[in-house]
């Protein structure tokens, strides 16, 4: 983004906790980044952290909202169950679906507050962080891994990221699902070898493609670079 945002508010599912750590020394740092307890398997949790957002932005709206909470589990066909199927489900899948309803009126607001008719992230946007793995026409590293619950979760996503499009275009709220490449995290670093792509890198590429967003790319599935991934 050209100017660097007024407010971030990080969702963090424990921000006092071992884990949170970085982000509370982040935070510590730049006065404008507000941490905000989220749990977005739980509906009240999603509730709760939309009304303190509100609370903090007082009148404004907010811009853009960016669900990237997501979990795997890995498990092959053969050996998936009905719990890690509703539980990859639920956050990956379900939980974008509630914040997207929670966070509504804020989006609305930022987008009636904004000049101009075009759809942008700096006027109003849902990014849903999606994956490659989600793709049904391309099955991106099969033999790798087939996790089957993390990939319908995502295919499913990218449907919502659809619904969401044609349902909030009239509100002037663009939505997008994203895959942020392959990234070194703790969850891109679990599958036995090391991902391609550095946590730097994705967000730098992210960041600019967030920037050229625009009217025609609202319900696309694109990645990191920009590029389309196919349904």
């Amino acid at each position: 983004m050209p100017k660097p945002p007024q407010w971030i508010f990080a969702g963090c599912r424990d921000p006092k906790g071992q884990r949170a750590q970085e982000l509370q020394n982040l935070a510590s740092k730049h006065p404008n980044i507000i941490i905000i307890p989220l749990e977005v398997a739980n509906p009240t949790s999603i509730k709760a952290a939309a009304a303190q957002v509100g609370e903090h932005l007082g009148g404004s709206g907010l811009n853009l909202l960016i669900n990237n909470a997501g979990i795997a589990r890995p498990k092959s066909i053969d050996n998936e169950t009905l719990e890690t199927m509703c539980e990859v489900y639920t956050t990956n899948t379900v939980g974008p679906l509630l914040m997207g309803q929670a966070f509504l009126p804020l989006l609305k607001k930022a987008a009636q507050g904004s000049p101009g008719s075009g759809l942008s992230c700096s006027k109003a946007a849902i990014i849903n962080m999606s994956s490659y793995a989600g793709s049904i026409e391309d099955m991106y590293v099969w033999e790798f891994g087939q996790v089957v619950s993390y990939r319908c979760s995502k295919a499913a996503l990218n449907m919502l990221s659809k619904c969401q499009s044609l349902a909030y275009k009239e509100h002037g709220i663009l939505c997008v699902a994203l895959h942020p490449g392959w990234v070194q995290t703790d969850m891109g670093s679990s599958a036995g070898q090391p991902p391609p792509t550095t946590v730097d890198d994705s967000v730098q590429g992210m960041l600019k493609v967030l920037s050229s967003l625009s009217e025609k790319e609202t319900g696309a599935f694109l990645d990191w670079e920009g590029n389309v991934i196919p349904w």
